[in-house]
């Protein structure tokens, strides 16, 4: 039973589709946009909020493992060179078993846009909040780390400014993650690695593929039994 210390989901909780994840996001980077023409504040807690949820999907992460995130928390991966400083990110604050301290694990980007999206706010963004000698990833304009709560907070106001569902939380962008690299064919033992479970069977409980993927696998794995048999060449 102890696999079920990895359970995190609800009956009724689910991924984004595809569809609903590039909105949510396209959604994100429109306020900043829309700060940005009005000239009002805000433009950089919005800017740093898009990216925020990026992160969440890009690798697979739990909402308090993204608040508690350090900008030196991302490192090379010398397979991957092509990412640079962002190839491989440690997460130090991973979901405890009861009575045990967080546990790590390094997840290795994947997503090159999201790599582009995170390395363009540490550059580019996050030192515009004048907080230098702040460790935090997601810093506050007045010089706090983000915490689950607004994390949580901004999400409610964006889902439902999209009038998306309401079973769609947070969490469903790492249940998303895990979902659509599936139907892109990435390994599943990769993937447990990448979320931090010890047992398949959490990853499956996250995994919700869509009807077209099962339909494309259902055809591969019938595929030898349709097969033509062939002409005896003897007769």
């Amino acid at each position: 039973m102890a696999h079920l210390n990895d359970y995190e989901g609800r009956p009724e909780a689910r991924p984004f589709t595809r569809e609903e994840i590039q909105r949510f996001l396209d959604y994100a980077d429109d306020q900043v946009e829309r700060a940005v023409r009005a000239k009002r504040k805000g433009a950089l807690a919005a800017y740093r909020d898009a990216t925020l949820f990026k992160v969440i999907y890009g690798w697979g992460l739990r909402r308090t493992e993204t608040s508690k995130l350090d900008v030196v928390d991302f490192g090379r991966n010398a397979k991957a060179p092509q990412f640079g400083r962002y190839g491989t990110l440690n997460v130090r604050y991973g979901k405890a078993k009861k009575g045990q301290p967080p546990r790590r694990r390094n997840v290795l980007s994947v997503m090159d846009w999201a790599v582009d999206a995170v390395a363009d706010y540490v550059e580019n963004v996050r030192p515009r909040f004048g907080c230098e000698d702040h460790p935090a990833l997601w810093v506050t304009e007045r010089g706090g780390r983000v915490k689950p709560a607004e994390i949580n907070a901004r999400f409610v106001a964006y889902r439902d400014a999209l009038k998306l569902p309401k079973a769609l939380t947070v969490h469903s962008a790492r249940h998303s993650y895990v979902t659509h690299l599936t139907e892109d064919g990435v390994d599943r033992r990769f993937l447990q690695q990448q979320v931090g479970h010890e047992n398949d069977s959490s990853t499956a409980i996250y995994t919700h593929v869509s009807d077209d993927f099962m339909n494309t696998m259902l055809h591969k794995a019938l595929a030898p039994a349709l097969a033509p048999i062939p002409a005896d060449k003897d007769r």
